[in-house]
């Protein structure tokens, strides 16, 4: 099911199954504030920025879970699996990676937490989204970059029509995503082993995507003018158009898969 709201992302409107933007529509890009930022974010559609976001991912996971960085060298096979993107964060100086993070959505098959957990019945049935392998260069450079790939994670959960956002964290971690105003999926907070990371004990919560713009507006969050009063050109997530099924030989092949709606 469609959520009845509107989102301008980089240069679009989604808020109808019409493909002209309406008045109102229109209306409400004129009224965002645009905003450049010194880096873009893209969705990674090619064998170079896969790499790029592999060595940013695994420099970040060093710095401090060094013994699962060791097994993330190299790309994963859940980094080409169906209904999932990876999104790459890239200095416009220079061209250097500043971060990356890994959507994958339930259209398909199911989450990759799922190996560990079983969802509560209020989210079977539910579109949902996992962020995973965030990784972002250190510095105040990347709290920024965080920031903003939170927000493309959003749009993209938003364009693609899921119900919830959701994610695993480890203490202190979750702490950032409480500020986010996630909640927890299981009660008390748990904190569980998780098989995609090292069986470390994580959080698993939830966001829904429907509500956010009236929830952070009630809690008078700090971000909301940039969730929601700004347009971000340098968030570029229109799938390309030459987006190809990877088969299962890899990024040999010289090329990733994609999927928009589904």
């Amino acid at each position: 099911m469609k959520h009845d709201h509107t989102v301008i992302t980089s240069g679009h409107v989604n808020d109808d199954d019409s493909t002209q933007p309406s008045a109102s529509s229109k209306s409400a890009m004129a009224a965002l504030r645009e905003q450049r930022l010194p880096f873009t974010i893209r969705i990674v559609n090619d064998e170079q920025a896969l790499q790029k976001a592999v060595r940013i991912r695994h420099a970040a996971y060093s710095r401090h879970l060094p013994e699962l960085a060791r097994n993330l060298s190299q790309f994963e096979p859940a980094d080409l699996a169906q209904d999932t993107i990876i999104l790459l964060a890239e200095s416009k100086l220079d061209g250097s990676s500043l971060g990356t993070m890994r959507i994958q959505t339930n259209h398909d098959q199911p989450l990759v937490l799922e190996q560990s957990v079983t969802l509560p019945a209020w989210l079977r049935g539910q579109r949902l989204a996992e962020a995973t392998r965030l990784g972002v260069t250190p510095g105040q450079v990347g709290k920024m970059v965080k920031t903003l790939l939170f927000k493309a994670y959003f749009l993209y959960c938003v364009e693609n029509e899921i119900d919830w956002m959701v994610i695993t964290a480890r203490s202190p971690l979750d702490r950032q995503y409480d500020a986010l105003l996630f909640q927890d999926v299981f009660a008390g907070g748990q904190f569980i082993p998780m098989q995609h990371v090292g069986m470390l004990p994580h959080r698993v919560m939830a966001f829904e995507v429907a509500t956010a713009r009236e929830r952070w507006s009630a809690a008078v969050h700090p971000l909301f003018s940039l969730m929601f009063e700004m347009r971000h050109a340098d968030l570029m997530l229109d799938q390309p158009p030459d987006f190809l099924a990877a088969s299962q030989s890899g990024p040999s092949r010289g090329h990733l898969h994609g999927r928009g709606k589904g």
